[in-house]
């Protein structure tokens, strides 16, 4: 009798753990909408990519097409909303926002290329502009008078 209660709680113990194994793995990352791809024959400079386009709106989720010798398929992208669309590859270093423009109402200021993302043709240098801050920034020093 305990031989037969130790085989049915060693199967108990073996189906458990068996059933927990299969949650991880179901439950993995890379299982599911972007599994990993093949390796390609292909390398990076060969490669050539396109332009992200969003699937809804200017930025967010997308695709891109990725060109390598005679073959072309659609891969995953994805657009950061704080980026300007326009410049959505490239990254630049950012100096200081000039002075308000009272004509204009903007303030802009201008950027350096760092590095350009998946072979994008980049601007060496941009201009950006925004509106200006209808608010006055006060210093540290600045008191409030009554």
């Amino acid at each position: 009798m305990r031989s037969l209660f130790s085989v049915t709680l060693l199967l108990l113990l073996a189906l458990t753990l068996t059933t927990e194994a299969n949650k991880r793995v179901k439950g993995h990352k890379a299982a599911g909408k972007h599994e990993k791809r093949p390796a390609s024959e292909c390398s990076a400079d060969d490669t050539r990519y396109g332009k992200c386009i969003p699937n809804d709106g200017d930025c967010g989720e997308g695709e891109r097409e990725s060109t390598c010798k005679d073959r072309t398929e659609q891969i995953p992208c994805k657009i950061p909303c704080n980026w300007k669309k326009a410049i959505s590859d490239c990254k630049y270093k950012f100096g200081p926002w000039g002075s308000c423009d009272a004509v204009s109402n903007t303030k802009s200021r201008s950027g350096t290329l760092k590095r350009a993302l998946f072979n994008a043709n980049c601007d060496n240098t941009v201009k950006v502009s925004k509106p200006c801050s209808p608010k006055v920034k006060k210093t540290r020093g600045d008191k409030k008078s009554n």
